[in-house]
């Protein structure tokens, strides 16, 4: 008897070796996609910009048709019309032993994300990345066997990396694949995980360390909570907005038959916004970092505040025309956009009329925080992404957390499906 104990007890420990082995391998491998999809995609989306700017701005309107046509061709003659749907995907594939993410998914979300963002279509490649990298996981699982019931586990695995390299945050990346991917604890998934986001902590730490932003936050103020739980507040009902016409357009562009109607109308119009408001391109992330310095050191006034109000109704509206268009990409980049344009807005507006003294940095944060958790439903996802975004975001854990759970709460209570598990979503 206790031969046979001892087996089983070996057999196990085996077991956990081969799923630290798979998870360190997927996670290596995601570590690389995902750092040459940001990088490549964030260098090429600034020369064309940049080149469009000093030669003529009206290309700014057929730009994002001429990414998401491709995309079109790519999908219809090199992917033979299979279609993209997004982490909603993942969770098929999750809920059914059987069904795998075919391997074709890692170079069309791949090179769709990066067409998308390119040529300026206003969403993210992260919702690209993720479903690369859970597609490289389930590869994993598929051809490595390490045992029968850990595809999840791998999954999450190349999920953690792909998110840690994004953000550079492996804690994010880590609550992200529970709190929105598996959705649930146990042993083996915390095995797996755990290898995989110390491999991409040690590949953020020596090869890509440097936060998105530059601005340093140094304090946050106690009489400043009324505020940020109303900012909460705010960001929970900006959600809902986004997540509603997310799923509109995208219920709108799939009962459009006609493929070049469908792909023009909703690429020209984001284009055509971009032509007015520049800071709408593709993710985004430059204009916010412009937006940002000038908050510190612009004059404020009527002139200030009306494109800030544009900027945040309409970066929602952009990304979804561009997913209903057929552009690849997701929620991730438009609402911590979104978010941190709202929390700048708040805060120049409350200092400028009521004499308040709130820092604006920390105010985009709150914002971004509340707009992901309530849009991606995962409050301690987005606290540890957006503290990463910045030198020393850490020191807002606390302020960022009561804004993330506060626009979560609201949103789930009155709209209960986010746009990855609402049910007739195309692809997210």
């Amino acid at each position: 008897m206790q031969g046979n104990t001892a087996h089983r007890k070996k057999i196990v420990r085996y077991s956990y070796l081969k799923l630290i082995g798979s998870s360190v391998f997927v996670s290596i491998i995601c570590c690389l996609m995902a750092y040459s999809l940001k990088h490549i995609t964030g260098y090429i989306q600034d020369e064309i910009f940049e080149g469009v700017t000093a030669w003529d701005h009206r290309l700014f309107i057929i730009l994002p048709s001429v990414g998401i046509t491709a995309i079109y061709f790519l999908r219809k003659y090199a992917f033979q019309n299979r279609k993209n749907k997004g982490i909603k995907e993942i969770y098929t594939t999750l809920e059914t032993r059987k069904d795998h993410l075919p391997f074709f998914k890692i170079p069309s979300h791949y090179i769709n994300g990066f067409l998308t963002v390119i040529f300026g279509g206003s969403t993210g490649v992260e919702v690209s990345t993720v479903v690369a990298t859970a597609t490289v996981g389930n590869q994993a699982y598929k051809r490595l066997h390490p045992a029968w019931a850990y595809k999840t586990e791998l999954i999450c695995a190349g999920v953690i990396a792909g998110v840690t390299l994004l953000f550079g945050s492996a804690l994010g990346g880590f609550l992200f694949a529970f709190e929105v991917i598996a959705r649930k604890y146990n042993k083996t998934l915390l095995i797996s995980g755990i290898s995989s986001m110390l491999v991409a902590s040690v590949f953020v730490y020596y090869i890509d360390s440097n936060p998105l932003f530059t601005f340093t936050v140094t304090q946050w103020q106690w009489n400043a909570i009324p505020f940020i739980m109303i900012l909460g507040i705010i960001g929970g009902f900006l959600a809902l907005y986004f997540t509603k016409i997310v799923i509109y357009a995208k219920s709108f562009f799939g009962g459009i038959k006609n493929n070049f109607i469908r792909v023009n109308l909703g690429a020209i119009t984001v284009g055509t916004f971009i032509f007015f408001l520049p800071a709408l391109y593709g993710d985004s992330y430059h204009g916010l970092g412009e937006i940002l310095e000038n908050s510190l050191h612009g004059s404020i006034n009527l002139f200030y505040f009306l494109p800030l109000v544009l900027l945040v109704l309409l970066k929602p509206l952009a990304a979804s025309l561009t997913l209903g268009a057929g552009g690849d990409g997701g929620v991730f980049a438009p609402s911590i956009v979104t978010g941190a344009l709202l929390g700048v807005l708040f805060a120049q507006f409350c200092n400028h009329y009521f004499g308040t003294h709130l820092i604006v940095i920390n105010f985009a944060l709150f914002g971004a925080a509340a707009m992901l958790s309530a849009a991606i439903h995962a409050p301690f996802t987005a606290i540890f992404i957006i503290a990463s975004l910045v030198p020393s975001g850490y020191l807002l854990l606390a302020p960022l957390l009561l804004s993330s759970i506060i626009a979560k709460v609201l949103a789930k209570k009155i709209y209960p499906y986010n746009v990855y598990t609402y049910k007739e979503v195309a692809h997210s």
